[in-house]
């Protein structure tokens, strides 16, 4: 091989090397902001096409928080908890990152989460019950 090819095949591998390693710390620095917004410990992640939405249970009380997949660009985002026999806790709008927290007092209680992003969405049926 002549050394421009293998020039060239080093700098190919590097820039795939570069963009996975990107990637890679993307989704963690989307959670820790997530942590950083609700308090507790993060029981569920119910990912979507769009997105995910992230669930922390701290005591009695359950926060969401909605995050896109490919953040940056404003969108429809919402996100809502709903404690059994309860009012739905409700964040919707136009973001860039993430909708919510939103939280809601569950105590012993089950709890209905949904999140969505553009046109991907999540329910989550009774859980935490």
């Amino acid at each position: 091989m002549r050394s421009g090819a293998i020039h060239r095949r080093l700098a190919l591998g590097l820039a795939v090397l570069t963009t996975s390693g990107l990637l890679a710390v993307a989704a963690p620095a989307q959670e820790a902001e997530a942590a950083a917004l609700c308090p507790g410990r993060k029981v569920r992640t119910l990912p979507f096409s769009t997105g995910s939405v992230l669930v922390y249970k701290r005591g009695g009380y359950v926060c969401a928080v909605t995050v896109a997949r490919k953040p940056g660009v404003k969108r429809t985002m919402a996100v809502s908890v709903r404690a059994r026999g309860g009012r739905p806790v409700v964040d919707e709008g136009q973001f860039a990152h993430h909708a919510g927290p939103v939280t809601a007092h569950a105590g012993r209680r089950c709890v209905w989460v949904t999140g969505r992003v553009a046109a991907g969405s999540v329910s989550s049926g009774w859980i935490l019950c």
